[in-house]
């Protein structure tokens, strides 16, 4: 008998989500193992005991998954995997803190492909606010988009500071120029929307973020996406279901949740497929999620 595909997942958090132990299982592996309350140091032990225990052959159907809910926790986990490996004992590793690495690289990947059908047009050049600017999918989104050439911003709602921070480890970690703003008004909101191409809507569950109004004076918009499925709408005028529809009153389509979410899992299900058929070890993160995202959407 061949050795059981095995998925050791860990994250810092007190529990590992159900949703990613089902995805992972449904994606073909035998085993998934969580640890919790995982620290960063704790990392290289739990890698060293998983590569040397099964041997050359064993290690090519073992991998690692990284949750928790912070994308430089996650980040910070995947190098201490990296580094813990020591060749040929080797295995790969997928990042997705809470879903938000394929969250945001589906919005993105989805946005580029109604920017392409509905403008004949791209995100290189374009302005891309991303309000929530604080959380893992917006961080992500921002840095992807800036990756394709736009100009991100990322909008915090209680001062720049905390997305300043964002901001500084975009550059420090990928070399990427994201702008940040305040948005903790409706006037301030209103204004950022006004000076925006693509606008994503990545903030908490169940608040809305911006009015149908406040889009309706955003005369050079494209693209509003809102990753919120809960009532009422991060962007008033998307819909959860909307897959570049029209917003009433405004040139601009909408992105709704729902749409997003069918790339998410999908990228979601693709990544975990390609850990199990690799035949060399691969590390995974939002942009390589963002690669096998724009497949799918397209």
């Amino acid at each position: 008998m061949g050795h059981p595909r095995i998925l050791h997942m860990i994250t810092p958090l007190k529990h590992m989500s159900p949703f990613d132990v089902n995805m992972a299982l449904d994606a073909g592996f035998d085993h998934a193992i969580p640890y919790t309350n995982v620290t960063v140091e704790d990392v290289t032990g739990l890698v060293q005991d998983a590569i040397f225990s099964r041997g050359p052959e064993g290690v090519k159907r073992t991998a690692m998954f990284i949750a928790g809910k912070r994308a430089m926790e996650a980040l910070d986990m995947m190098d201490r995997a990296r580094k813990g490996m020591v060749p040929p004992f080797e295995i790969s590793v997928f990042a997705d803190p809470a879903g938000s690495f394929t969250t945001a690289a589906a919005m993105v990947a989805c946005a580029k492909e109604a920017l392409k059908e509905k403008f004949s047009t791209g995100l290189e050049g374009k302005r891309v606010v991303v309000f929530g600017g604080t959380g893992v999918v917006a961080f992500a989104s921002a840095v992807i988009a800036a990756m394709e050439g736009a100009s991100s911003t990322l909008v915090g709602y209680d001062g720049p500071e905390r997305v300043r921070r964002f901001s500084d480890e975009a550059k420090a970690r990928f070399d990427v120029d994201v702008g940040y703003a305040d948005g903790s008004t409706e006037e301030q909101k209103t204004e950022l929307a006004r000076n925006a191409d693509i606008i994503f809507s990545a903030g908490p569950a169940g608040r809305m973020l911006l009015s149908l109004d406040q889009l309706k004076q955003a005369k050079d918009l494209l693209v509003a996406t809102d990753v919120n499925a809960v009532p009422p709408a991060g962007v008033e005028g998307v819909g959860v279901n909307d897959n570049a529809k029209p917003i009433p009153g405004t040139k601009a389509v909408g992105i709704g949740a729902l749409a997003v979410g069918n790339i998410k899992y999908k990228t979601e299900a693709g990544l975990f497929e390609e850990m199990i058929e690799a035949e060399k070890p691969i590390y995974l993160d939002f942009r390589e999620a963002y690669a096998l995202a724009q497949k799918l959407s397209s």
